[in-house]
């Protein structure tokens, strides 16, 4: 059995979680809409802080339950407890985000292209994941794997989302007087609209990746086992 600390992975993802919670989370429990870290649209005026406040809270939960339901060690050893997180993860964290995330993603002040990332993100964070809770009510579980593993790339997006934000931000700079003509919030909507696809994207894309090649090396193996063994004697005459 591997044991938990040959997954050399989850450690530096479990830091890298509490450092981006860390972060994240102390501007919204002030409760000051001052220290919001996202502009508020016109059309929401500072209703948007009380909508972004419940969709950042709620998603550090999910966000941090995630590492313990994607640690296969933890799943094995303490499976009450992985359903009991499971619960929290879809319940107190993924719906009632996502849920606020369909809310203020269409009123992002970073344009059309954005709102429409964030909406779709939103709903399909929502679809996989309650694809997931369904497929672990019925105990198909194999499907509840798949399910969730498309549902934490999605859960961490958040944080490819801000690495992108950093590099578009740095490689369009430069052009601000040239492409963008000085105009700093035209720069910031196409730095946001390519944030905003390619945060959420790339990583389903690489989980549905992981999924087709585990299940090619699974079916490989199972083929493997399926075959009947060759006599003793025709070896070694071979």
């Amino acid at each position: 059995m591997t044991r938990w600390w040959q997954r050399p992975w989850i450690v530096p993802f479990a830091a890298i979680v509490v450092i981006f919670v860390a972060f994240s989370i102390p501007p919204y429990l002030s409760f000051d809409p001052a220290r919001s870290r996202v502009p508020q649209p016109p059309e929401l005026g500072v209703a948007h802080f009380w909508l972004l406040v419940p969709h950042v809270l709620f998603g550090s939960v999910a966000l941090a339950s995630s590492v313990f339901q994607i640690w296969p060690w933890f799943r094995r050893r303490h499976p009450v407890a992985h359903r009991r997180l499971g619960r929290v993860y879809v319940f107190g964290g993924v719906l009632p985000a996502g849920i606020a995330a369909l809310t203020i993603g269409s009123l992002s002040p970073f344009g059309p292209a954005t709102r429409a990332s964030n909406m779709l993100l939103a709903a399909v964070w929502l679809y996989v994941t309650a694809k997931g809770w369904r497929a672990a009510r019925h105990r198909r579980f194999g499907e509840h794997r798949r399910w969730m593993i498309r549902s934490f790339a999605l859960t961490a997006s958040i944080i490819t989302n801000r690495i992108w934000g950093a590099i578009f931000v740095i490689a369009l700079m430069p052009q601000l007087e040239t492409t963008f003509h000085g105009d700093e919030g035209l720069l910031a909507w196409v730095a946001s609209a390519a944030t905003a696809w390619l945060g959420w994207t790339i990583p389903l894309l690489i989980a549905e990746w992981w999924l087709e090649r585990d299940r090619s090396r699974r079916g490989a193996g199972a083929r493997r086992s399926a075959e009947p063994a060759e006599p003793r004697d025709r070896v070694i005459a071979s």
